[in-house]
Formats: C-alpha cells, structure tokens, sequence
C-alpha cells in the first residue's frame, strides 16, 4: 500500500493519468490501478518501469514506508516553559511540542500562553509565517495590523503573523490561549537551500 502510495503521488505531482503512466510503462491500466490501490506487490521489473517514468530513483517508492515519523506527547502542565519576547510583557510561554528535522517542509510551534494581572499589552510582535490563536479561558482584545478582535473562550483568529499583532486590552483574567504558529522550514545544506 505504501509503494502504491507513492507511485500515485509522483504520477499526481506530474499532473499525469493513470493511462499516460500505462503507455509510458507498458503495464496496462488495470495494473497500475492495483499498485496504486495497493492491491498487488509490484515486482522489481514493474517498480523500475515506473521510476524510470515518473524521473525518481527507485528508492523514492519506499521512503514514506520506511521512515520513522516523530510523535510528541506532553502531559498536562508539562509544557517547556520558553522565553519569547513577550515574557518580558510578563507573558508565560509553554511550548506544547516541536519535532525538528521532518518531511513535511513546515514547522510548527505550539504554544499555551498564559495572561495574569502581572501581564502587560503587548500588540507588537511580528515574526515570519502564520499564526493560528484559539481562547481557552478569560477574555482579551487583539490587535492584528489596524484591527481589533474581542476574544473570548471558545473564539479563534487565524492570522499572517508578519503584521504587527498582539493582546491590546486584557479584559478578564487570568486569559489563556492556544497559539500554533507556523512558517516554512528553513533548509541548510551545500546545495544552497
């Protein structure tokens, strides 16, 4: 099933039918729609056939099979306690996970942010990427830009965090959210990237 996985995501990424691949392989339809479907092993002949077709190393039909993929699992008030700009705003950080070095070219920060009398308005922060914020508890008003949305428990804003953002009025303490930021992986390696 992994194989066949990954021969219909080279074949979608080329923008190919399933009868283009056919006549470039000389393997029929109904063939190709099995190993995509994962009804059938490909022999090692076939496999080379479709590398050969799709412009990818063998290799590439067995990478998502074989490949640990990462799980982060953090108890509750176990998050890593983490100093970020605002925790000079008074601002408490806890990162709720982080898997460096995946596949998927993104990374993503998941944090609890907690808000006390002790806190401070911090509407300024700008970083790379986008930012999604979900209200757990209290209530605030945040800006994004030139805007301002009153949150409270149960509300969402989703937002390109390159703009200015960031809690202008904090309303009903103690106020906690969710922020899950996100931007592309930043590649590092001889080739440039």
């Amino acid at each position: 099933m992994a194989i066949g996985h990954e021969v219909r995501a080279y074949r979608k990424r080329l923008g190919i039918t399933v009868s283009d691949l056919a006549g470039a392989t000389g393997l029929s339809v109904g063939m190709l729609s099995k190993i995509e479907n994962g009804n059938i092993s490909p022999s090692l002949t076939t496999l080379q056939s479709l590398s050969k077709a799709l412009g990818v190393p063998l290799t590439a039909f067995f990478r998502g099979f074989e490949e640990p993929r990462n799980a982060i699992f953090v108890k509750a008030g176990e998050g890593v306690n983490m100093e970020r700009r605002g925790t000079r705003a008074g601002h408490q950080y806890s990162l709720l996970g982080h898997i460096d070095n995946n596949s998927s070219g993104v990374t993503v920060e998941p944090y609890l942010i907690t808000l006390t009398t002790e806190s401070d308005v911090f509407p300024t922060f700008q970083h790379e990427g986008m930012e999604f914020l979900y209200m757990l508890e209290g209530a605030v008003t945040y800006r994004h830009g030139d805007r301002t949305f009153d949150m409270e428990a149960g509300d969402s804003l989703f937002f390109d965090a390159d703009a200015p953002h960031g809690p202008s009025v904090l309303t009903t303490l103690p106020a906690r959210y969710l922020s899950i930021i996100s931007y592309p992986t930043k590649r590092t390696g001889g080739d440039g990237q």
